[in-house]
């Protein structure tokens, strides 16, 4: 998908499984998981791209191969409904939620947040409808503190404002904020750095959740 595109209207369809991997190896297996439940279930699968990571082989440094991974055996494939987790600790002060091209921002802000002696987890919720509740609400429960990293616009949008607000009927003592581009058309060239998510916009959400009084 691009980032000019809500993917709203698409989350706004009753039974519609939408996927949307982060890395290449997870983008396989997820979808030979759709081909799988269409021909099974005939479930109505849509597979979300994030264009940003296609040519995309480092994580963190030019040349550091960080975010190339091998291609699954045939037999491989990524569990329906199930999130992958990055770097859980038990004593993480904050948990990281985004999808797409999100997920290595997310990485790279867990990074220098480090560097701060903030410690986080990175979840990758892959599955975008329906969402991994459960594995949510044990990570939110696991630091008491989410930031939802959403590269869409923060209005109509993502997933980010639905998963602040179930997170919070469930357990109101957690502290939740979430991030997002602006509510604005993305414009060509450096212009759209100024509108875009960034690394620098997720690490200060995060010092600033952190640094948060509990209510």
């Amino acid at each position: 998908f691009h980032n000019d595109n809500s993917i709203g209207a698409l989350l706004d369809i009753p039974g519609l499984l939408i996927a949307s991997p982060s890395r290449g190896d997870d983008a396989v297996g997820m979808l030979r998981t759709c081909a799988e439940l269409a021909a099974a279930h005939g479930m109505v699968c849509v597979f979300l791209e994030p264009i940003a990571l296609y040519m995309q082989k480092d994580l963190y440094e030019p040349g550091d191969d960080g975010w190339q991974f091998g291609y699954p055996a045939p037999s491989d494939a990524v569990r329906f409904g199930e999130a992958r987790v990055y770097h859980a600790a038990d004593d993480d002060h904050l948990t990281l939620v985004s999808f797409a091209n999100g997920v290595p921002m997310s990485l790279r802000a867990r990074r220098q947040l480090a560097d701060a002696g903030i410690r986080a987890r990175v979840v990758d919720l892959r599955w975008l409808s329906p969402l991994p509740w459960a594995q949510l609400h044990q990570h939110a429960r696991a630091t008491g503190r989410v930031l939802v990293v959403d590269e869409c616009r923060h209005q109509g949008g993502g997933p980010s404002a639905h998963i602040v607000a179930e997170l919070l009927a469930e357990d109101p003592s957690l502290r939740l904020a979430r991030v997002t581009s602006r509510d604005t058309f993305i414009p060509l060239g450096p212009a759209a750095d100024q509108v875009l998510l960034s690394v620098d916009d997720i690490v200060a959400a995060s010092q600033r959740l952190v640094s948060r009084e509990p209510s």
